[in-house]
């Protein structure tokens, strides 16, 4: 396939942060960011992730989508402070992956979680009627513990998003699957074990990752400009202005907030320390 660059971004490489839990707002964001880099024809992308992992399918789209670009682009990972669980996911979308050698990376597994407050409603005395089609309607509700037959089914609804994950890890690290599940087990590693077991290629700063990008795509590290899409700025950052500390602390404890409670009873892949 012949892909003619843009001559006006031909000398200039893309760049995408991907910070904070992954969810449905990082999803939109990220792909939109993709399309616009598809669509100006940079000739490479530098994906810098900073995340502890998120929900599984938002973390597969994100995952297809750079699979996509990477016929036609180089796409270069540089995992920051932390790239975890869904993290390392989409990072297997990347065409080369570098971790500092204190990243925090792995956890690659499965979660779920449910809230039981059975015994608290029954000491305030609130209780409920559930009217239901099927045995399995209201599996995972909060006022009562959960059967065994559901517990078999939500174990297998884990064990199928683990293997799909394991999976992706050995198809995008060239790694047999044996292998991968030897670590696979929801530990965390740095980025140095990181590179020893074969989950990146490279240990490096994010400029390393930056100039490793402009050398795959045949440009001058030192001549070539970093296009970063940026986020729109959030409803925290307008009201405080340039004050990136506070702005930033109350829009990621807002985010965070926002996440536990749309993703209750789902199954993420994320690191939970």
């Amino acid at each position: 396939m012949v892909w003619f660059f843009n001559q006006k971004f031909r000398k200039q490489i893309a760049r995408i942060e991907v910070t904070g839990a992954i969810g449905a707002s990082t999803r939109k964001r990220v792909l939109e960011a993709l399309k616009e880099i598809e669509e100006k024809k940079f000739p490479a992308l530098l994906l810098r992730i900073d995340s502890p992992g998120g929900t599984v399918g938002d973390s597969q789209e994100i995952y297809s989508a750079l699979k996509q670009l990477r016929e036609k682009i180089k796409i270069v990972a540089s995992f920051g402070n932390i790239s975890a669980s869904g993290g390392v996911y989409i990072g297997m979308g990347a065409s080369h992956i570098m971790a500092n050698p204190g990243t925090i990376t792995g956890s690659i597994g499965v979660i779920l979680r449910g809230n039981n407050l059975e015994r608290l409603l029954d000491k305030v005395g609130v209780s409920f009627k559930t009217i239901k089609s099927g045995p399995y309607k209201d599996i995972l509700s909060f006022d009562r513990e959960l059967t065994e037959p559901e517990k078999d089914i939500l174990q297998q609804l884990i064990d199928t998003s683990y293997q799909q994950f394991v999976e992706t890890v050995a198809e995008g690290r060239q790694l047999a699957v044996e292998t991968v599940k030897s670590f696979a087990d929801g530990r965390i590693f740095t980025g140095q074990q990181a590179l020893e077991l074969g989950v990146v290629d490279r240990l490096g700063t994010e400029e390393d990752a930056r100039r490793w990008a402009c050398e795959l795509v045949g440009l001058d590290p030192e001549k070539t400009q970093v296009n970063t899409i940026e986020e729109p700025k959030r409803f925290w950052s307008r009201i405080f202005g340039g004050n990136n500390r506070v702005s930033s602390g109350l829009s990621a404890g807002v985010d965070w907030v926002e996440f536990e409670l749309s993703t209750s009873g789902l199954p993420l892949w994320i690191y939970r320390p």
